[in-house]
């Protein structure tokens, strides 16, 4: 047993039966890693870090889902024993180095326990959002997938303005009406598929969203502005504001389910 009796499971879901248009999901919730694994043979610091943690993304996820009733799907351990947002034949799904970080417990695996890893942490957090999609579409009810990231202010001594980035899957309405919003209040920097891309490698968006037909996005906030709960409230404030404004605004010609 990978994980041990006392251990929670990798997902939760936060108000299942809601028939409110959102849905969120917070694949990189949590840095905790399953007792088994240690500290994969990193620091403290290492651990408190970006590479095993979307910080603040939580807080932003739940307290939305509070002001909506939305769902919400939260996976409960670090991105460095498996990487929920990431497809089973990627080579990030259990990354050796990340960040220019090496990660020693990560680097030999055999077929054993990456699977091990798979089968207690990736395949129930992606059954659990499967199951949602899939009793909302049973009940006709309209679909708005949101998957809720953070990332850093510097990667690799290279500076990031924006405050906030919008990534596009299938439907890019979504993201581009989220930005348009954002960009329209002072001094906030806000991009389109910034600071990332979503990659063919990606499963959030295209697997729970575009697969689905339903509209979608990605949303990266900067960790620095949602690392307490004042900011993680401020960005639930004006992102809430944004998607409600989405929801009103929504293009006839997108099947919302």
């Amino acid at each position: 047993m990978f994980l041990e009796p006392d251990e929670p499971p990798a997902p939760a879901v936060l108000h299942p039966r809601s028939d409110h248009p959102l849905v969120l999901l917070c694949e990189h919730a949590s840095n905790r890693l399953p007792r088994r694994l240690g500290d994969l043979g990193l620091r403290e610091a290492d651990l408190g870090s970006h590479i095993a943690w979307d910080i603040g993304a939580l807080g932003v996820a739940q307290r939305l889902a509070d002001r909506f009733g939305a769902a919400l799907v939260r996976q409960a351990y670090s991105r460095l024993a498996v990487d929920c947002n990431r497809s089973l034949d990627s080579p990030a799904l259990i990354a050796e180095t990340s960040a220019g970080i090496a990660i020693p417990g990560n680097r030999g695996l055999g077929s054993a326990e990456r699977a091990a890893r798979i089968d207690a942490i990736w395949r129930p957090y992606q059954d659990a959002v499967h199951d949602l999609l899939a009793a909302r579409k049973r009940r006709g009810v309209a679909t708005l997938v949101v998957a809720i990231h953070s990332f850093t202010p510097i990667y690799l001594g290279t500076a990031r303005p924006w405050h906030v980035g919008f990534l596009s899957g299938g439907t890019r309405w979504v993201s581009e009406a989220l930005h348009a919003r954002m960009g329209r209040e002072p001094g906030l920097v806000s991009a389109l598929d910034e600071p990332y891309r979503i990659e063919p490698d990606d499963y959030s968006v295209p697997m729970h969203g575009d697969a689905w037909g339903w509209p979608s996005t990605f949303v990266e906030i900067r960790n620095d502005l949602v690392g307490d709960a004042a900011g993680q409230q401020a960005w639930a404030d004006r992102l809430g504001d944004a998607l409600q404004a989405t929801f009103e605004a929504r293009p006839e010609r997108e099947d919302p389910r």
